[in-house]
C-alpha cells in the first residue's frame, strides 16, 4: 500500500510545505519505495508509495487534465475493479498513461466527482485535488481496511493516513481528554467510529467521503447495510455466497510483486487458501503460504472453550494437500515481548499486547519473501461466528460482549484520574446505541433481528479493531494485506440471509461452511472445525518477560504513572492472581501486564498529556 497526507487552507493562505513534508516523513514504511508532493496556493499533498502494480509508472502525487480541468490524487489502495471501470471510462473519453488503479480512482472522479466512490470495489483511503473548484475530496473505503484521519488547527485542515503524523509531524499536540483515556480503559484496541484517543484528530469512519473547500469541511455517509428481503434457500444462499467469495480472491490475486496467503488452519484462512491456490493453480503458477507458532507453546497450551485446539498441524496438513509452499514461521517469547514497544509505534496507541506485537514480528519476516499477503479476518462479523449472534443474554446486557470485565483495566488507574464509573456509562449508552441502529426489517424473525445487531455492532467495533490491527502491523514492514472477505457485496448479501440459514444445524457460519463444501474445497476435519482465533503464547517466558518490562516503568515521569495506583500494579505483577479472560478470546493476565507496558511506553513515545 502507500501513505497519503496533505493540508487544505480553509482561508487561502499559503499550504505548509514543510508541515507536509513531516508528516509525510513518519510514514515512511508505509511506502519505501517513492515518494513525491505536489504543491498549489492553499494546498499541498504528499505521498509515499509502495509499488504492487505497474511498478515502473504510476509515482504520486498523479495529475491528469481533462476538458481545460486539472485533477491531482494521493491514493492508498487496491481497487478490484479496475479493469471493468478502466473500460468504462475510455467510453467516457478517459485517456490512460499507467495500468495503476490510481489512475482509475483518478478517472472515476473526474467523471463522476462526489459519486466515485460508489463504484468502487476495493480497499482505499483517497484524496483528489480539483483545482477549478479549489476543493479536496477525501473518501474512505465501506469496511474501513484502510485509514484515514485528520485534524483542524485554525484554517488549516490536515489529513493523513496515521494519527501519529500529525503528532510527530508538528501540527497537533499530543492531548488526551477523559474519551479518550476511557477508549483505552473500557474499549480498546477498538475505538469509538470517527474518533482517535487523541483529542484533536478524528477519524473519517468507514463508508465516509468529505470535502473540505473554502466554506469549510462537510462529511457523509455514502455507504451502509441496508435490510433487504432475501427468499433464497440455504443452498442457492450458499452458492451464491461462495461465488462472491470466489470472485474476492480472484480479483485480489492480481499482483506485479510476490504474493502469499496467511494460513492458520482454521476456516477463515482455509477457504482463502484453497482458493487461492486452485486459481493459481489453473495459471500454472504456486501459491505461498505462511502459518505462525511460538516457541514452547506445544508444551504449554491448554485447550479452552475460546482456543479449544492449536492451528500448527492442520495448517501443515492443509498445506501439504493443497500443494502450496509452505512456511511455519516462529517466534521467541523475548521477541514477542520485545516487539510491544515497536507495536505501539505502529499502531499509534497501546493495543491488543502480544497479539499485536507477534504480527508485527511475523510480518517484519513474511516481507523479506512477500509485498502481499491474503488474510482472513472479517468472516466471523459476516457470517456469525461470535457468540453474540446466538446467545441472545450476551447482546442484552449494556456492555459490548466481547469485554468480559469492563473494571479490568480501569481499576488499576486512580479513581479520581480517570472517573471510572461515568467512563463506563458513556460507553454503554454508544453500546446501547449502536445496537439499536441495526436495520432491519418488520418480516424478520427475532433470531434474524438479533443477527443483524450483532452484525452492526460487530462490524462498528470489533472488526474496526481486527483491521487496524492488520493494517498497522503489516504496514510497519511494507507489507501490503488484502481482506477477500471485506468485499463489501458479500456482507451486502449476507446480511440479509436469514439467520436459520446462516445458523443451520446450529452450527457457527454454516452458512459458508456449506458453500465452501458445495465446491469441495476442504477436508471435513478443517470444514467443521471450531472457530478458533489468532494464536498466542501460552509460554510462562512470556508472561516472565513483560513482569519485568512493566516493572522498569513504574518509576517513570510520565502520565502512565501519574494514572495508575502503583500498589494494586505492583501486586498484580507480584501476586498475579486469578487469570481471568478479559478482552475478547485471547487477553488475560500476561496480557494485561503487556496492555500496561504499552500503555507506559505510549506516554513515552507521543510526550502525552491529559487535559
Amino acid at each position: 500500500m502507500c501513505s497519503i497526507c496533505g493540508s487544505y487552507d480553509i482561508s487561502g493562505g499559503a499550504a505548509v510545505r514543510e508541515s507536509v513534508l513531516r508528516m509525510s516523513e513518519t510514514m515512511c514504511h508505509r511506502g519505501p519505495d517513492a515518494k513525491g508532493i505536489y504543491e498549489d496556493g492553499n494546498v499541498c499533498l504528499a505521498h509515499n508509495r509502495l509499488a504492487v502494480i505497474d511498478i515502473e509508472n504510476g509515482s504520486q502525487p498523479m495529475s491528469v487534465s481533462f476538458r481545460g480541468r486539472e485533477y491531482t490524487i494521493v491514493y492508498n489502495g487496491e481497487i478490484y475493479n479496475a479493469p471493468e471501470l478502466r473500460r468504462a471510462f475510455k467510453e467516457l473519453g478517459a485517456i490512460f498513461r499507467t495500468e495503476c488503479d490510481t489512475e482509475v480512482v483518478l478517472w472515476a472522479y473526474i467523471l463522476h466527482k462526489e459519486l466515485c466512490s460508489r463504484l468502487l470495489n476495493g480497499i482505499y483511503a483517497f484524496a483528489v485535488y480539483d483545482k477549478a473548484e479549489n476543493k479536496v475530496y477525501l473518501s474512505r473505503d465501506r469496511l474501513g481496511v484502510k485509514p484515514l484521519f485528520y485534524a483542524r488547527t485554525g484554517d488549516k485542515v490536515y489529513f493523513a493516513s496515521e494519527s501519529k503524523a500529525f503528532i510527530k509531524g508538528g501540527v497537533i499536540k499530543p492531548k488526551v481528554d477523559k474519551r479518550g483515556i476511557w477508549q483505552l480503559l473500557f474499549l480498546s484496541p477498538s475505538t469509538i467510529p470517527g474518533s482517535d484517543i487523541f483529542r484533536d484528530i478524528k477519524e473519517i469512519a468507514p463508508g465516509e467521503n468529505a470535502v473540505i473547500d473554502r466554506c469549510g469541511m462537510r462529511i457523509w455517509k455514502y455507504w451502509q447495510l441496508e435490510a433487504k428481503e432475501n427468499r433464497d434457500n440455504a443452498k442457492d444462499a450458499a452458492e451464491k455466497t461462495i461465488e462472491l467469495l470466489w470472485d474476492a480472491v480472484k480479483r485480489q490475486l492480481v499482483s506485479d510483486v510476490p504474493l502469499c496467503t496467511f494460513l492458520s488452519g482454521g476456516l477463515d484462512s482455509s477457504v482463502i487458501t484453497s482458493i487461492g491456490a486452485r486459481i493459481l493453480g489453473e495459471r500454472g503458477e504456486k501459491l505461498s503460504s505462511y502459518s505462525f507458532e511460538y516457541e514452547n507453546n506445544k508444551e504449554n497450551f491448554k485447550n479452552t472453550l475460546f482456543q479449544p485446539a492449536s492451528d500448527d498441524e492442520y495448517a501443515k496438513d492443509l498445506a501439504k494437500e493443497l500443494g502450496t509452499e509452505h512456511t511455519v514461521l516462529t517466534a521467541s517469547n523475548k521477541a514477542v515481548a520485545d516487539c510491544l514497544y515497536g507495536a505501539v509505534i505502529a499502531r499509534d496507541y497501546p493495543g491488543q499486547a502480544d497479539i499485536d506485537s507477534s504480527l508485527l514480528y511475523y510480518c517484519s519476516l513474511v516481507r523479506k519473501r512477500h509485498t502481499v499477503a491474503l488474510s482472513g479476518e472479517c468472516s466471523d462479523e459476516i457470517f456469525g461466528g461470535y457468540p453474540w449472534f446466538y446467545r441472545r443474554e450476551m447482546l442484552e446486557r449494556d456492555f459490548f460482549p466481547w469485554i468480559h470485565d469492563p473494571y479490568a483495566r480501569s481499576r488499576l488507574f486512580r479513581e479520581e484520574a480517570v472517573c471510572s464509573r461515568e467512563g463506563y456509562d458513556y460507553m454503554s449508552a454508544l453500546y446501547k446505541k449502536t445496537v439499536e441502529s441495526a436495520p432491519c426489517l418488520d418480516t424478520d424473525s427475532e433470531e434474524t433481528k438479533v443477527a443483524r445487531r450483532a452484525t452492526v455492532l460487530s462490524t462498528a467495533f470489533f472488526m474496526q479493531h481486527l483491521l487496524c490491527r492488520k493494517d498497522r502491523m503489516s504496514m510497519a514492514s511494507s507489507l501490503e494485506v488484502r481482506v477477500p472477505f471485506a468485499d463489501h457485496r458479500i456482507i451486502e448479501y449476507v446480511y440479509n440471509v436469514p439467520w436459520e440459514i446462516k445458523f443451520e444445524g446450529g452450527v457457527e457460519k454454516a452458512l459458508l461452511r456449506k458453500g465452501a463444501g458445495l465446491k469441495n474445497l476442504l477436508p471435513d476435519n478443517i470444514l467443521y472445525r471450531k472457530k478458533s482465533p489468532y494464536p498466542k503464547t501460552h509460554s510462562p517466558e512470556y508472561e516472565k518477560e513483560v513482569k519485568k518490562l512493566l516493572s522498569s516503568c513504574l518509576d517513570k515521569d510520565n502520565l502512565f504513572c501519574e494514572l495508575i495506583d502503583k500498589s494494586k500494579v505492583y501486586s498484580l505483577i507480584e501476586n498475579g492472581g486469578e487469570n481471568v479472560t478479559w478482552f475478547g478470546q485471547l487477553m488475560s493476565r500476561p496480557q494485561l501486564m503487556a496492555w500496561l507496558y504499552q500503555f507506559s511506553s505510549w506516554c513515552d513515545i507521543f510526550d502525552v498529556e491529559f487535559v
